[in-house]
């Protein structure tokens, strides 16, 4: 494959994006010398754990801005090689989110079939990054019965649906900076968390780190890479939202992603229509969507409404494994009318919400990021033009969430890429992916510039290396993470099997 040609090195993030703001990306901070890490047995609740898991603290500081100020811990955990004449050092690992746990990753990678040469290689460093879990976690204080219930929010059918939004995301907002008491929340930013993990590198004993991240994982490793090229190694971003970010241009790009995936799902429930009875050409399966979606508008049927749906078919297409429990909840809903006893969300009792960390340190991080548009107006003129362009979910990924509304940040700018470090980046996506589609994958290669290599998969879901079963794209990554051989070109695997 020929390599295309790079976005120019001189182009900032903001002419790329059309943002504004001050033109300074975020200054790194020295790692100061750190205590030697003291390894334990892991929590009780880390998932996923085979028993040689460890799990150990690192103190950070609250406010990188007040070094000797308050003071919180990071909790990580590590598989370390058992192969000391093979071992290149540590490879820290982040799922996603941000508000995921990560300190199962080193387990949970190792039996989805992480290569043994990886394994050998590096110690497989996971954590919780600030704000998640057992790492200082912070909480918006949700309930089990509130309005809000989602990092996306709900597909808006008409603007008097976008206004009735608002003020949920408003109430939300308001909500966070009542419950943030000890300045925890305010100080969660994918900036903030590159340092942390620069802390993390120091207090391992390691010269340099190298990194694999998934998804928001992306935004995080390429802020790492930017923030301190000296002292990050080989760097894998896999499924990629485009940026060091996530803005409202960014989330919009999931209304893009679920128009390129879903003709996955409904060519597999055509071939299937036998079974299930949702149409025989992937359009019927279509116009089924449209139909069960409009009915469902009109009338919930057990706690499911159009936007729950609408919803429930974006996450399935995830991962093709999904598509069978999928497929029987249309043919339920379309034989009876109902949508099966587990099928919507039960009702609320006020109780705390078992999401309630993972939403709050999405809506911390992704709102002091960077300034959201802050006029509803703005948010039903994106609605209406998404719904056209992209109506299976564009009016939902483009409606108003609290980040319009929000109280606490951003207190600096966000991490600007850096194309003048070594060429350390390697660029995993699939062509068709709902949640980060290729052009974020793109726009990431664009902005690295000469640093990067980008690996296009002619696959289907969220996920390459190791969630995915691609041979070509499988052996890219595990070359440049065992060997250093990053490809001399962009590469597009074909389609596996």
């Amino acid at each position: 494959m020929v390599r295309k040609r790079k976005v120019a090195r001189g182009a900032t993030l903001m002419a790329v994006l059309g943002l504004t703001g001050a033109l300074a990306g975020a200054p790194p901070v020295a790692a100061e010398p750190a205590a030697q890490v003291q390894w334990a047995a892991c929590p009780p609740d880390v998932q996923a754990a085979p028993p040689q898991l460890q799990c150990a603290t690192v103190p950070v500081p609250l406010n990188y801005g007040e070094p000797e100020g308050t003071q919180i811990e990071i909790m990580i955990s590590r598989l370390a090689s058992t192969k000391p004449d093979k071992r290149r050092g540590v490879l820290l690992l982040n799922p996603g989110g941000p508000g995921g746990t990560g300190l199962d990753q080193p387990g949970f990678l190792v039996a989805q079939g992480l290569p043994a040469d990886v394994q050998d290689s590096y110690d497989l460093i996971g954590m919780d990054t600030r704000g998640v879990g057992h790492s200082a976690p912070v909480s918006c204080g949700f309930t089990d019965d509130q309005a809000y219930f989602g990092n996306i929010p709900p597909y808006a059918v008409d603007d008097a649906a976008v206004t009735a939004q608002a003020a949920v995301a408003q109430g939300v907002a308001e909500q966070c900076a009542a419950n943030d008491h000890e300045g925890r929340l305010r100080q969660l930013s994918t900036a903030n968390m590159a340092r942390d993990l620069d802390r993390i590198r120091a207090a391992l004993g390691e010269d340099k780190a190298s990194f694999l991240g998934y998804s928001y994982g992306t935004a995080l490793g390429a802020a790492y890479a930017s923030m301190f090229p000296e002292r990050a190694d080989r760097i894998v971003l896999d499924s990629n939202i485009g940026d060091t970010f996530l803005d409202h241009d960014g989330m919009r790009r999931y209304g893009r992603g679920m128009e390129e995936t879903f003709p996955d799902f409904a060519k597999w429930a055509a071939a299937r229509h036998d079974t299930y009875g949702l149409g025989r050409t992937p359009q019927e399966v279509r116009e089924t969507y449209f139909t069960l979606a409009e009915r469902l508008d009109k009338n919930p049927v057990d706690g499911m409404d159009g936007g729950l749906f609408r919803f429930g078919n974006f996450f399935t297409l995830y991962r093709e494994a999904l598509y069978e429990s999928a497929a029987e909840s249309w043919r339920t809903l379309l034989d009876t009318g109902t949508a099966g006893p587990a099928a919507g969300r039960p009702p609320g009792t006020g109780a705390p919400s078992p999401s309630d960390n993972a939403w709050s340190v999405f809506l911390g991080v992704t709102c002091n990021d960077v300034e959201w548009p802050h006029d509803v107006q703005a948010y039903s003129r994106a609605v209406a033009e998404d719904r056209e362009k992209y109506p299976l979910y564009g009016a939902a990924a483009a409606n108003i969430t609290p980040c319009a509304y929000w109280q606490l940040g951003p207190s600096e700018p966000p991490v600007r890429i850096d194309a003048e470090g070594p060429a350390d980046v390697l660029i995993l996506q699939n062509r068709r992916d709902p949640v980060t589609p290729l052009r974020g994958g793109e726009l990431l290669d664009e902005k690295f510039g000469e640093r990067s290599r980008l690996v296009t998969v002619d696959g289907s879901g969220h996920g390459v290396y190791v969630l995915g079963t691609n041979p070509c794209a499988s052996e890219a990554a595990t070359a440049y993470l065992v060997d250093g051989t990053m490809p001399e070109q962009d590469v597009t695997c074909e389609k596996a099997g």
